[in-house]
């Protein structure tokens, strides 16, 4: 089973019992912990390399608590132009979605946990 994110509030997340205080990618079969990107608050291409390795079916971006990070629209298309569907949330409400979505299809989350 996918791992299954227990909590989240700002600047913490418990994924399977692991709590965690930095950024992070949760794929199908593990957590990429310490995840961070070249600008900071702009999600680039080369910022989710291990993603596109991954292929997954649906990738799901937490903003953060307030929704600070932004997901420039040629980073959007890059993931859509390798067949993997992109939601763009703010954390509290993409964690919700990734817990719906992964057992039903193969789902990534990039989890930006503060701002």
């Amino acid at each position: 089973m996918p791992p299954e994110v227990q909590a989240y509030q700002f600047g913490l997340i418990v994924v399977d019992g692991q709590s965690y205080d930095r950024d992070l990618i949760v794929f199908p079969d593990r957590v990429r912990a310490g995840w961070w990107r070249e600008e900071g608050h702009s999600l680039s291409v080369a910022d989710l390399v291990e993603v596109f390795d991954a292929q997954p079916e649906l990738l799901i971006i937490g903003r953060g608590a307030h929704g600070r990070m932004t997901v420039p629209p040629h980073t959007k298309a890059a993931l859509e132009q390798k067949g993997i569907e992109v939601m763009v949330l703010d954390t509290v409400e993409a964690v919700e979605r990734y817990n719906q979505e992964r057992s039903r299809r193969r789902v990534t989350a990039a989890l930006h946990l503060t701002c």
